[in-house]
């Protein structure tokens, strides 16, 4: 086998078998299960089960993973000598930290990969109270304390990864945290991490007056007695000193916190000072050494009022660093740095904690699932009968393709959720993906149409149509990074999912497809490659509507803005605006969420989400519906008259702020802002600045038109539009890249050609694949609608707008800016960019000899 298939198999069986080993668990396995089957068995480590299982049986311990922490640490059983093949830090002796750490990875060992949102799995749901002495603050502060509690506990749940969390004010003072995937029962600690305000202050200890247990004496004034918990072997020892009250500094001085290992292997977490931080820091120590000498004096590390080291000052620190040092497991070192770099200025307390149901029917997510099959289904059967044997690898590749995304979105490095409207996306990635092989195969079909081999035309049309795919999919990629960087909540998830399709469809196209390609055509095995034209060649003279079309098409989009001005913040869901929670609680059978959509549905509301919720202690089942303002009266009473057997009793009523907060609004639009100056600056270094300006416009017109339009059908914006609007800018711009680069291909291989004549010969020769292209996501997005519903239905709706103005942009937007730019004058193009001829014959490519 030539070199050249071999590198591209075996770099294609590293990233599947990859992909297949992150998606593995695909389903959760019971942890006392998990246990059995990893465990090396034996008497001891029966007894040791049989005891968890006696405490969990008593209620002693809310789940099976907690009760065998409680025993063990009881006992000071090793629980790693029942698990020898998982590989602990050798350093470790301390039995509770081994056993920490031990139990925490084959909990996540036995949890399936692939995490799901709370509209799929559900989670946990959990209130929290600003805790504040009454009176201290006037409404103006209590409003701006909420608000940046919020937004920190935001800040603190994306620092555990993304994971699409509902946060949103309830009430004056409340805040509702809702994370899918999590549950209280293995993981208790979780709330408390979220909510530590995380204090941190640098104090002086007294080296004079040392605590004596066995002589206790006062402690000296402006002083307090602080215990520090530390280790020594697999033992644990306690240390009490006197520690200053008044702190040296705190943690404002410190910029940066992050994990780092110490020449021991063991997580401790490192500090990075302020400008000023550091020159504080600086003298504090420096005091330290001038009053007790080298070595002799010690800085106390406090968190929260815990002390959590005190290490001995050798010599005054300036550098700007510092180090927390403590008996942390690697969880403990990452949440210590979290709560560091995201502080809270106001204390929290937890007024109520619940398991919360998916927030979609069973019908609706076999529905989206359904959508998913279909659409794909439908997008394949094209390409097959379309492209024949090239469309049957296209389609091969395309499966490669699903199983990369879903193996990244699992991976550690990434950990996204997979949530309803992520399944919409991936559908729509794929259609989308398309055109990457539609690029090719539509290039492999000019090649053999001028003569050339099937060999040759092959290795001519990928390295033809290997710019426009490049090109189109970085101008995309910056779109999907900037929504990563600076976007947060449902924006942030989507700039992942939106990066890890680029990468996987270049990766489908120019790697899989391409070898598949190459197997069947220089092995022999296909001659020729049969392939339907359904659209002869065109020579349509678009420029010559592009000015009518240009003045229609921005003044539907006036209109549309029109639209959106006047409505004002009529336009924005229940998400966005927030409501009425209605809490319900029933005497006889409880109610499903589609029962109560469907209820809503019939009084008007179709902006409603219903979950059911279980008390976590008493076990209480309630649903909670939460309704547009003065809407869950109406909602309530149609329910008890179409279902008085289930006994409905309203249990309280709450006014909710929206789960999209301002700010995510805010980056949402500074993400789209910055990437359109990114495609401005990409396009014009890549092409000429002209190019930059029509795409620029024609990305504005697409978002501004779909957005009105979307509004004008009396739709509302929710969390999951904002992932759909920013989907059609990254759809918009991928398909008038393509335009362009075949315009900058004709403008080189037509040197005396006019400016207008070969704008309107690259339409017309890229107007198949344009058609092709938005014709299978068009269908894609069709079959969403029609399928699918909620929020996947609005995102469908959206998309479809966004596909035909897309498209239409591409023909009548982009290149007329473009044209309109240079003034019609090629010279002009000329001028500013380099698109000297280049002769087929003098290509230097093997495919044009």
């Amino acid at each position: 086998m030539s070199g050249k298939y071999t590198w591209k198999l075996i770099i294609t069986a590293a990233v599947m078998i990859w992909a297949v080993l992150n998606l593995n668990p695909i389903s959760t396995t019971p942890f006392e299960d998990y246990l059995r089957q990893e465990a090396t068995t034996s008497p001891a480590f029966e007894a040791v089960m049989l005891k968890a299982k006696q405490r969990l049986d008593a209620k002693e311990a809310p789940s099976f993973y907690v009760a065998l922490k409680q025993v063990a640490e009881a006992d000071a059983t090793d629980l790693s000598q029942f698990f020898p093949q998982v590989n602990l830090e050798k350093s470790l002796q301390n039995i509770r930290k081994k056993n920490s750490i031990l139990l925490d990875h084959l909990l996540k060992q036995s949890q399936a990969r692939l995490r799901k949102g709370l509209d799929l799995s559900g989670g946990i749901s959990f209130l929290l109270e600003v805790d504040r002495p009454a009176g201290v603050a006037d409404a103006t502060q209590q409003q701006a304390d909420l608000d940046k509690a919020i937004e920190i506990i935001g800040e603190r749940i994306d620092g555990l990864g993304v994971s699409e969390p509902i946060i949103r004010p309830v009430g004056e003072d409340r805040i509702e945290v809702q994370i899918a995937g999590v549950n209280t029962r293995d993981n208790p600690e979780v709330v408390n991490e979220l909510k530590k305000p995380a204090r941190l202050e640098f104090r002086l200890v007294d080296m004079v007056n040392r605590p004596d247990p066995n002589n206790p004496s006062e402690v000296p004034i402006g002083y307090e007695l602080l215990v520090l918990n530390a280790e020594r072997g697999a033992n644990s020892y306690e240390e009490e000193l006197f520690v200053k009250r008044v702190p040296e500094m705190t943690g404002e001085a410190v910029e940066r916190a992050f994990v780092y290992r110490n020449d021991y292997g063991q997580a401790e977490v490192g500090l990075r000072f302020t400008s000023k931080g550091g020159d504080r820091f600086g003298e504090v120590t420096r005091k330290i050494v001038d009053e007790h000498g080298r070595g002799r004096g010690r800085l106390a590390i406090v968190l929260d009022g815990k002390l959590y080291s005190a290490p001995t000052v050798n010599d005054a620190i300036t550098g700007g660093n510092a180090q927390i040092t403590g008996s942390f497991t690697d969880r403990e070192a990452f949440e210590l740095a979290n709560v560091l770099n995201n502080p809270l200025d106001v204390p929290l307390r937890v007024v109520s904690m619940s398991e919360v149901g998916p927030s979609l029917a069973a019908d609706s997510v076999s529905s989206g699932w359904k959508a998913f099959i279909i659409g794909t289904s439908i997008t394949a059967a094209f390409i097959i009968v379309y492209y024949t044997s090239a469309g049957l690898l296209a389609v091969l590749a395309m499966g490669v393709n699903v199983v990369i995304i879903l193996g990244a979105m699992a991976s550690d490095l990434v950990g996204a959720t997979l949530s309803m409207p992520g399944i919409a996306g991936i559908v729509l990635t794929l259609g989308m993906s398309v055109d990457s092989n539609i690029l090719i195969f539509e290039r492999l079909r000019e090649e053999v149409a001028a003569g050339k081999n099937l060999r040759a035309a092959l290795d001519a049309a990928h390295e033809k149509a290997f710019s426009a795919i490049f090109d189109a999919n970085i101008t995309t990629l910056i779109t999907a990074v900037l929504m990563w960087t600076y976007g947060t909540g449902p924006v942030k998830g989507f700039g992942v999912t939106l990066t890890i399709g680029i990468f996987s469809t270049m990766f489908a196209a120019l790697i899989v497809t391409r070898l598949l390609l190459e197997l069947i055509v220089h092995t022999g095995v296909v001659k020729k490659i049969k392939m339907f034209q359904a659209m002869p060649e065109t020579n349509i003279d678009f420029l010559k509507y592009a000015r009518p079309a240009f003045i229609a098409s921005f003044a539907i989009v006036a209109v549309g803005v029109a639209v959106v001005l006047f409505k004002g913040d009529k336009i924005y869901g229940i998400d966005f605006a927030g409501g009425d929670e209605v809490t319900l609680s029933f005497a006889g059978k409880p109610l499903d969420v589609a029962q109560v959509r469907a209820a809503a549905s019939q009084v008007g509301v179709t902006d409603i989400n219903p979950a059911m919720q279980k008390a976590l202690g008493t076990g209480a089942e309630v649903m909670k519906v939460v309704t547009p303002y003065d809407q869950g009266d109406k909602v309530v009473m149609k329910l008890k008259e179409l279902y008085p057997d289930a006994g409905l009793k309203v249990e309280g009523e709450e006014r909710i702020g929206g789960s999209v907060s301002s700010q995510i609004k805010w980056n949402a639009m500074a993400a789209i802002g910055l990437s359109l100056v990114g495609i401005l600056i990409y396009v014009a270094f890549r092409f000429e600045i002209g190019y930059g300006i029509g795409a620029v416009v024609s990305t504005l017109h697409d978002l501004l038109m779909t957005i009105g339009v979307f509004v004008a059908f009396g739709n509302q914006f929710n969390a999951a539009m904002v992932g759909a609007i920013l989907l059609i800018a990254g759809y918009s711009i991928n398909d008038t890249i393509v335009v362009f680069d075949r315009i900058r291909e004709e403008l080189q291989l037509n040197p005396n050609m006019k400016l207008r004549d070969v704008i309107n010969h690259s339409l017309n020769r890229t107007l198949a694949r344009t058609v092709i292209t938005g014709g299978t996501t068009f269908c894609t997005a069709i079959t969403l609608y029609v399928v699918a519903g909620g929020a996947v239905n609005d995102i469908a709706f959206t998309l479809i707008i966004g596909i035909i103005t897309g498209t239409f942009s591409s023909l009548f937007i982009a290149s007329p800016i473009f044209y309109w730019w240079h003034k019609g004058d090629r010279k002009h193009v000329e001028e500013s960019h380099d698109i000297a001829p280049k002769y087929e014959w003098t290509a230097g490519s093997k495919a044009a000899e």
